[in-house]
């Protein structure tokens, strides 16, 4: 995609579009010359210098990258009218476009599949005829609050367990909600440990049960078919954040390296909501997340009104069933946008994710051969995690060989950008009990290898890396 070119094309068709409404004259007080703009526009550009190379396939640290050319005409392009999709009003078009692509997304998860009967006590029986609810959100963080919300008013008093390796906001979330988190310890993969889960359900103090496919940590996913039929035992709902890993569904029971075993990914249809981050996989510019409900009656919780903006129509306005107010339109019609061209299907972005993964596994393999690295463990999705082998092989001497190895990284003519996880001492026994525990934890490299170039540069990082960690 020329991206010149088609923002070039999306002024001139907001342009002919907004002429059609007649001739007006801009208000003297907007109005700012281009020698002016010119001037401060180059201290602006010159400032945003100071960013690391997201785009680039070197860099390899946080969940980070660009947006795809055409998620970035279509932002762009619906923001020159800046709809807002709380209310029909607000954004009709976005707001069509919002409600296709989540159907888009509930169709990847097997939503539309299902008959609507929550597995939880306390829900609203379901309808097999009706729609899944979901909507759009300006983050996961969002989305799962939401969810988080109505697990609360389903089941008032009882609270959330989720795996001690889940992402902070679920403990966060409770407090805001009022609700008691319960961490639930994980295996020596990541995973929430079904017996340890077992033991706070019995306590009957907990309502709902988060799932995680694809932790932010190590990528690690939760054994979703496994927990449901435990967690329909105790009468409680299931959850699924999916807000990293969602659209690694796309890769199961795929052929070649890339393919993911499919039972976890299969079981999410089953769950009563599922979180996800077209942000993240989806290719879309932040802030985009989603949030999804298998029964669509659960909208009763949201139920309020607000006299001056829901007067349009009768159909079920976008805030109706949201905690935010106002969200931008634009985010809507990128997804959209981006959804015609690479569909959330096997063949569409399905080949997207693959890469990366693949890439991943790949690193692995050169890590497990190598004499100077050490693989913290096998990769599930994405995400590598590694740190230099040291000697003696202690604690204090990996956090500091990867302090050291992730500051050397980043600079010389051949910079490569990484991040690093803190490892406790339990979760480095689990994996490597030969290391001497002489610290709670150490820090250990993690790259997340999410955009499909980096496929085309793995050895290139090994390489690179094998060179840091030797002189580490």
């Amino acid at each position: 995609m020329d991206l010149q070119h088609w923002l070039g094309r999306a002024t001139h068709a907001i342009q002919d579009w907004a002429d059609t409404f007649g001739p007006y004259r801009p208000h003297p007080s907007l109005q700012v010359d281009d020698d002016r703009f010119g001037a401060v526009f180059e201290e602006f550009t010159a400032r945003l210098a100071d960013n690391y190379p997201f785009f680039h396939p070197h860099y390899a640290g946080q969940m980070l990258k660009p947006p795809h050319p055409a998620a970035v005409v279509g932002h762009l392009t619906a923001m020159l009218i800046n709809p807002n999709n709380h209310a029909l009003d607000g954004g009709p078009a976005t707001a069509a476009m919002e409600r296709e692509a989540v159907a888009r997304l509930a169709t990847m998860f097997g939503y539309d599949t299902l008959p609507h009967s929550p597995s939880g006590a306390g829900g609203a029986p379901g309808r097999s005829d009706c729609a899944p609810l979901g909507h759009l959100t300006t983050s996961g963080t969002i989305a799962n609050l939401e969810a988080l919300f109505v697990a609360r008013e389903l089941h008032p008093g009882r609270g959330v367990a989720h795996s001690a390796d889940a992402h902070y906001t679920h403990g966060r979330m409770c407090h805001v909600l009022g609700l008691t988190s319960h961490p639930v310890r994980t295996d020596d993969r990541g995973r929430m440990d079904l017996g340890a889960l077992e033991d706070v359900l019995r306590t009957g103090e907990v309502g709902t049960v988060v799932l995680t496919t694809g932790t932010t940590g190590l990528g690690a996913v939760d054994p979703v078919h496994e927990v449901l039929p435990l967690a329909e035992r105790h009468g409680v709902r299931v959850h699924v954040d999916a807000a990293y890993g969602g659209f690694f569904t796309l890769l199961a029971g795929a052929e070649g390296p890339e393919g993911l075993p499919p039972e976890p990914w299969r079981a999410i249809a089953r769950a009563d909501s599922i979180v996800v981050d077209p942000h993240k996989h989806g290719l879309q510019p932040y802030g985009c997340g989603a949030v999804l409900f298998r029964d669509p009656e659960v909208g009763r919780f949201y139920l309020h009104d607000s006299p001056y903006t829901y007067f349009t129509s009768a159909e079920l306005h976008l805030g109706e069933i949201s905690l935010e107010c106002s969200r931008a339109g634009a985010a809507a019609a990128a997804l959209w946008l981006t959804f015609q061209l690479l569909p959330p299907t096997p063949d569409g972005l399905g080949r997207v994710l693959a890469a990366g993964r693949r890439a991943a596994l790949r690193w692995a393999d050169l890590i497990e051969a190598s004499d100077v690295l050490e693989l913290y463990q096998r990769p599930e999705l994405d995400i590598v995690t590694y740190f230099p082998a040291v000697a003696p092989a202690t604690l204090t001497g990996i956090d500091a060989a990867s302090s050291r190895v992730l500051a050397d990284g980043m600079t010389g003519p051949d910079p490569v950008f990484l991040s690093t996880l803190r490892a406790d001492r339990e979760s480095f026994a689990a994996r490597h009990p030969g290391i001497v525990a002489d610290a709670d934890g150490a820090r250990i490299l993690r790259s997340v290898l999410m955009k499909p170039e980096s496929e085309d540069h793995v050895e290139h990082l090994h390489n690179r890396l094998e060179r840091l960690a030797g002189c580490a």
